[in-house]
């Protein structure tokens, strides 16, 4: 009969678990810092003159309603 349990586990396998846990840790990490760069550049992006008219015009008639 053959044993498929081994009794020694690899002395290199708790190393190479680690090191796969710190790539993926760098991964996420690089994830987020591109994350981060994208989100501020769409929030550094000028809003559209024709969206700014929209909300202008959002505003008035919000503004007339209230004062009738």
């Amino acid at each position: 009969m053959i044993n498929t349990k081994e009794t020694n586990p690899r002395p290199d396998a708790p190393a190479s678990r680690d090191q796969g846990l710190e790539e993926v840790r760098l991964r996420q990490q690089a994830i987020g810092v591109k994350l981060r760069h994208m989100f501020d550049q769409v929030v550094n992006e000028p809003v559209p003159d024709e969206f700014l008219d929209i909300l202008r015009r959002a505003d008035e008639r919000s503004s007339t309603k209230e004062g009738q």
